[in-house]
């Protein structure tokens, strides 16, 4: 069947709406999106598609609404907003659309959902505070989608209509990125686990090209691993591996004679020719050549173990 309508609710909107009509614009670009509250619309009807609006949850029927009870709830009663439903139905189609590769359609699927799709549900439904975000609370991804909405005193009739269709790109970058950069990182992980078995016992781990690593090395278990090397531009550069992804700490530091030191001054504490920096919280360095930045790293295992 073609997809000829995209119908939500009409006035002020919410993240969820406008995430949802993200999906499906990009899976129905020639759909009409029709934002309404008339009964003739947000029914279920041939060739549209209903969302956050009609007070029903059938997906046979296109027809995703959550504002009705008993509100559809996930497996573990955690509740679902329309951006829940849509992605639930049309997600990995838009995986596809995207251009995921098939092999990692599920596990980018359920890891967005969980990461972004599920925070947004539950701040649509009152389920989670605001300020679980702490000082960041003014700076969430639904709050700033809905500070696109128009200012209370702008009263013309197409105010919210027209604020709604330029909010969508907005919204569409942050979704696209979010997707593209999992994406990314699964490429990565492949990269990286044949990097890893290249390794063998070293303690330096060496890479064609700067990418994300971590969760890969952790995946694999390697945790003799200290230190990262990889091109980046004309030059290497040295990089220290975080213990996880909730902490700056370093399984290992770079040599604290290094911190800060730039040039000439690195090479002399160093005595490598072609250093060139180091950050002074010494998590970074940088040398010229590939020769130099491995001498750098031989020097960092050394004081390291």
């Amino acid at each position: 069947m073609t997809i000829t309508h995209l119908v939500t609710h009409s006035g002020g909107f919410h993240a969820d709406e406008l995430l949802s009509s993200v999906i499906l614009t990009r899976l129905f670009p020639e759909a009409e999106l029709v934002r309404t509250r008339d009964l003739s619309w947000i029914g279920p009807g041939e060739g549209r598609i209903v969302y956050d609006v009609g007070r029903a949850f059938d997906a046979e029927a296109r027809i995703f609404d959550h504002h009705q009870r008993p509100a559809p709830l996930r497996e573990d009663g955690r509740p679902y907003s329309s951006f829940g439903l849509i992605w639930a139905s049309y997600g990995r189609d838009y995986l596809r659309a995207l251009g995921v590769p098939e092999r990692d359609l599920e596990v980018i699927h359920a890891g967005f959902d969980d990461s972004f799709v599920v925070p947004i549900d539950l701040m649509d439904n009152g389920a989670m505070e605001p300020s679980a975000a702490g000082p960041l609370a003014g700076l969430t991804l639904p709050v700033l989608l809905e500070s696109l909405k128009p200012v209370f005193d702008d009263r013309s009739e197409s105010a919210d209509d027209r604020a709604f269709l330029a909010a969508v790109p907005v919204a569409r970058a942050f979704v696209e990125a979010a997707i593209e950069g999992r994406a990314a990182k699964r490429r990565a992980e492949g990269i990286v686990m044949e990097a890893i078995e290249a390794a063998g016992e070293s303690r330096v781990l060496e890479l064609p090209m700067g990418m994300p690593f971590r969760s890969a090395i952790e995946t694999a278990g390697a945790d003799h691993l200290l230190f990262v090397v990889h091109p980046r531009g004309d030059d290497w550069v040295l990089t220290t591996i975080r213990k996880s992804g909730d902490t700056f700490e370093a399984r290992a530091d770079l040599p604290e004679a290094w911190a800060g030191l730039t040039d000439a001054a690195l090479e002399e504490a160093s005595g490598v020719e072609g250093a060139k920096f180091c950050h002074n919280a010494r998590f970074i360095a940088v040398a010229a050549t590939h020769d130099a930045v491995r001498r750098l790293a031989d020097q960092a295992v050394a004081a390291a173990v």
